[in-house]
């Protein structure tokens, strides 16, 4: 197992990853903006639909926007865009590349997060190269449609007991919830449309900041 820490858990405290159609017709760009002034802590560019020229474009814009502010740019599931955009980590889910295989071709420092939908995931996730878990997801969200029965927060809890890695939920996360996900065993906390679909991506992120830190150690 590598010990190398590619990626700090106060790095994963308030992980936002993109949705452009909840953005309300605003650019993915001022949103993540708005986001990181209000606290957002690791960003993450999901796009299912977008060829690969335009989401090697739309990365490399979010790298230039991230990096002065030495906030982490993660690519989901798409290693040669992380590579071309030298994004800090990958995202890899259940059906993607194997960890194994990405860990060769990805430089060192370049940390991997693996979305975990079982017990029979995390097991397996022990013996690979990831820095970091995604307990996907732990409430039943619009957003994810594609992913297993929900964890809830006995999952969770469950989650947190087989293993030490950081552990980053997603999945129906909100101002109401958070508290209580980051005591069943968080590290950290992944939103969607709390933040891309709110009125003000700034402030919900500022206030999601607020109610979260007092609680994490």
């Amino acid at each position: 197992m590598n010990k190398l820490v590619r990626i700090a858990r106060e790095q994963l405290r308030l992980y936002l990853v993109t949705d452009s159609e909840l953005c309300r017709g605003r650019t993915l760009s001022d949103v993540v903006a708005a986001a990181v002034r209000g606290g957002v802590t690791c960003v993450q560019l999901r796009e299912k639909d977008l060829n690969t020229r335009e989401f090697v474009a739309r990365s490399q814009a979010l790298k230039s926007l991230l990096a002065p502010l030495h906030i982490p740019l993660v690519i989901n599931d798409r290693v040669d865009v992380a590579l071309a955009c030298q994004a800090d980590g990958v995202h890899l889910g259940q059906s993607d590349m194997p960890v194994d295989l990405v860990r060769t071709i990805l430089p060192p420092h370049v940390f991997i997060g693996l979305s975990v939908e079982n017990d029979r995931d995390i097991a397996q996730a022990i013996d690979l190269p990831v820095d970091y878990l995604g307990i996907s997801p732990v409430f039943a969200t619009p957003t994810k449609t594609d992913t297993q029965t929900p964890w809830g927060l006995m999952g969770l809890q469950r989650a947190r007991a087989m293993t030490s890695l950081p552990l980053v939920a997603i999945g129906g996360i909100h101002v109401g919830n958070a508290v209580q996900v980051i005591h069943c065993g968080a590290d950290g906390l992944a939103v969607v449309s709390a933040i891309c679909a709110a009125e003000d991506p700034a402030a919900a992120a500022t206030e999601l900041r607020s109610i979260m830190q007092p609680h994490f150690h």
